[in-house]
């Protein structure tokens, strides 16, 4: 009797440990503390550059819902890399969750943006489901929560915060090697092809504005300053616009930039420029310089590794061809994809 009982204590300590460590503790990018499954299967995102980093992770397999207003966000080509996204729930988008839906998907953890609602978040948390926030962004105190933070060192603050991010998404679905190599590669490619302008004075520049829908653009504080700034660009913007604001064409008339780059998420913006009679007096559209980026510059407000990767590299070559007359943009883009997305790019995609 005496044996069993042993027996039987054993088993309930094992028992026990094994719960215990059922369960860890990761730290996002809000600064909060969240407890997650120690394996991590099922995960919703409510949030696009998480997303598409899990597709780059090879993680999709971990994903059984996702953000309603995804093809309007990564555009409806993003579904050639994970096919099966075109079939899966969308409990919610980047401000609101349906938590009904949410529910009946049993997720272990959601990922929203780090913008995302308290009361969302608290609804999410209330249901027992964990939450982690992305940002991308390294922030100081009393920023981490703000789509226009405020930044000492933006270099500093979105260099390190996209590391720390990939590393967050990749540590809670189990891809930290994935993660380091996508780290490793980014930055050692934006490193070698931005060497070319790196050092263009100022005045020397070439200027140009970012156009989005409806006269929005980015200004000081977001990760498309940088990507001019890597880029050998000044960014007409910076000094009087801080984050991702509205301005008049009476601005853009008087800041007259040499160059405009549309996303490509925004097709439309390119024709409704070139249409428009008050845009003609403006020098980029003067001389045939708007121009509408590739699918892997995401020139965004946040920083993605193709941006810089390959983004800086295709901004700067279309800025400065000269200088980058022996580089084969397409050769790279070709690698990334393969690399990352694992198929082959389509440059005709659309």
């Amino acid at each position: 009797m005496l044996i069993l009982r042993n027996i039987a204590l054993v088993l309930a300590s094992a028992f026990f440990a094994l719960n215990a460590q059922a369960d860890r503790i990761i730290t996002d990018q809000l600064g909060r503390q969240v407890t997650i499954p120690d394996h991590v299967e099922k995960v919703v995102v409510l949030q696009h550059q998480t997303l598409n980093l899990l597709v780059q992770l090879n993680a999709q397999n971990e994903i059984a819902g996702v953000m309603t207003s995804w093809k309007k966000q990564l555009g409806p080509e993003f579904s050639r890399f994970m096919p099966e996204i075109n079939s899966l729930p969308t409990p919610g988008d980047l401000t609101a969750v349906n938590i009904e839906s949410l529910l009946a998907i049993h997720p272990q953890v959601v990922f929203v943006a780090n913008y995302a609602p308290a009361e969302m978040i608290e609804q999410i948390q209330n249901a027992g489901i964990p939450v982690v926030a992305v940002s991308l962004r390294k922030d100081t105190e009393g920023q981490q929560d703000k789509m226009n933070p405020t930044m000492a060192d933006e270099e500093l603050a979105y260099n390190e915060g996209l590391k720390q991010g990939i590393r967050l998404i990749a540590d809670v679905v189990g891809r930290k090697p994935q993660g380091e190599a996508l780290i490793k590669y980014t930055f050692a490619a934006r490193e070698k092809f931005n060497a070319p302008v790196a050092n263009i004075p100022d005045a020397q520049k070439v200027r140009v504005y970012m156009a989005n829908p409806d006269l929005m653009t980015y200004g000081s504080g977001k990760y498309t300053g940088l990507m001019m700034k890597h880029a050998g660009a000044l960014n007409v913007a910076a000094a009087s616009v801080k984050g991702a604001r509205q301005v008049s064409l009476e601005q853009v008339l008087q800041w007259n930039p040499q160059v405009i780059f549309v996303q490509d998420r925004y097709p439309q913006v390119v024709s409704e420029i070139l249409n428009d009679p008050n845009w003609q007096g403006i020098d980029a559209v003067k001389n045939h310089r708007v121009w509408l980026m590739p699918e892997y510059a995401k020139a965004w407000g946040y920083p993605m590794p193709e941006a810089l990767a390959i983004g800086e590299l295709w901004m700067a070559k279309k800025l400065y061809p000269d200088v980058y007359k022996n580089i084969d943009v397409d050769a790279q883009v070709q690698d990334y994809y393969q690399k990352f997305y694992r198929v082959n790019w389509q440059p005709d995609a659309k």
